[in-house]
């Protein structure tokens, strides 16, 4: 067991500090860009500032001979462009596949100071995220990184799930992790082929009555590794994030899906589809009336202490804490937005 004062030591000669706190940043949306895809890549400056992470994905849906492609392409997209507040993400290959030390080699040395975090998929125990640290550790003393990259983990396998804890506690290079449904489905040995969302045959019945009519509630599949990923992710102080919504055809589902996990403690969602970031970015962002008897709470017990009535309602230290969360997450929302701010009355 490494001791704590050793956590936070580099693990390489020349490697810059760890980070003992996450950057204050919004990524209600990582959103994913195919860079092996020359039509796609080339809209990517008009997305900059619209979305609040962007991602180049070099694994599961690029074709094995377009992997180097992909690689190239999203250098050259990194390279293109000054990304300002917005987050630059790349999803590399998993660790048995072939491709993941060119991946991971070759970003660093060419874009190493502007990428800010690493997704690695099929993320099984700590151990995967050990090695990850160690390699990055090397190539950021090699090539003179002045700050570290982050990573992300994938919760797509059951092995995943079960170490999960250990996973979020891993490095601190851990910046969050994501639910991976559609691989996770196929290690559970699930019966569905959808891609997040519930399944109509996942339900529970309303109890037997003189009718023999009985109501059915659809039920969410993924509402308990999402609680099991967003408790570990909160005990260590990193973010969850709900991932994929497959179906692009039905952009209620996707809303509803992505704001269980919203409202579960989930900071953000991945979108696939470009009809997928308002609907991020509304999700993701605060109510403004619930802002505005949050922020009544807070003006009224400025320490956090003792307790209040408000609207007819007791307020303590508990809900003082909820409601803290609430106004700090609208106060992230409306430094990049200036028609949330204005809702939020945050305006100048």
């Amino acid at each position: 067991m490494k001791l704590p004062r050793k956590f936070f030591e580099p693990l390489a000669l020349g490697a810059p500090m760890p980070l003992r706190e996450l950057p204050v940043r919004l990524e209600r949306m990582i959103h994913f860009v195919p860079p092996h895809n020359e039509k796609v890549r080339s809209k990517v400056g008009d997305l900059i500032g619209k979305v609040d992470i962007i991602l180049g994905n070099l694994e599961d849906a690029v074709p094995f001979d377009a992997k180097e492609a992909a690689r190239e392409g999203f250098i050259s997209m990194a390279q293109a462009h000054d990304y300002g507040a917005t987050g630059l993400w790349s999803r590399v290959n998993a660790l048995n596949s072939p491709w993941i030390l060119d991946d991971v080699m070759r970003l660093v040395e060419a874009i190493g100071e502007k990428l800010d975090v690493i997704m690695l998929p099929k993320v099984e125990g700590a151990w995967d995220i050990h090695y990850l640290d160690q390699l990055l550790a090397q190539l950021e003393a090699r090539h003179k990184i002045s700050k570290p990259i982050l990573i992300h983990a994938i919760l797509e396998t059951a092995d995943g799930v079960n170490n999960v804890e250990a996973i979020a506690s891993a490095s601190p290079r851990m910046h969050g992790m994501s639910l991976g449904p559609a691989d996770l489905a196929a290690s559970r040995a699930m019966k569905t082929t959808r891609v997040g969302g519930g399944h109509p045959e996942y339900k529970v019945l309303a109890d037997a009555g003189s009718s023999s009519q009985r109501a059915a509630y659809q039920q969410d599949l993924w509402h308990y590794t999402i609680a099991k990923m967003v408790d570990a992710c909160a005990a260590n102080g990193i973010k969850a994030f709900y991932g994929p919504f497959g179906d692009f055809s039905d952009p209620l589902a996707c809303e509803v899906q992505f704001r269980n996990a919203y409202l579960m403690g989930c900071a953000g969602a991945w979108t696939l589809h470009p009809s997928q970031i308002a609907i991020a970015g509304r999700v993701f962002s605060p109510d403004p009336a619930e802002v505005a008897f949050a922020r009544k709470i807070v003006d009224a017990m400025p320490d956090g202490s003792g307790a209040v009535m408000i609207d007819g309602k007791m307020q303590d230290d508990a809900t003082f804490k909820q409601a803290k969360v609430m106004v700090d997450l609208a106060r992230q929302v409306a430094k990049g937005d200036v028609a949330m701010a204005a809702q939020y009355g945050f305006a100048d």
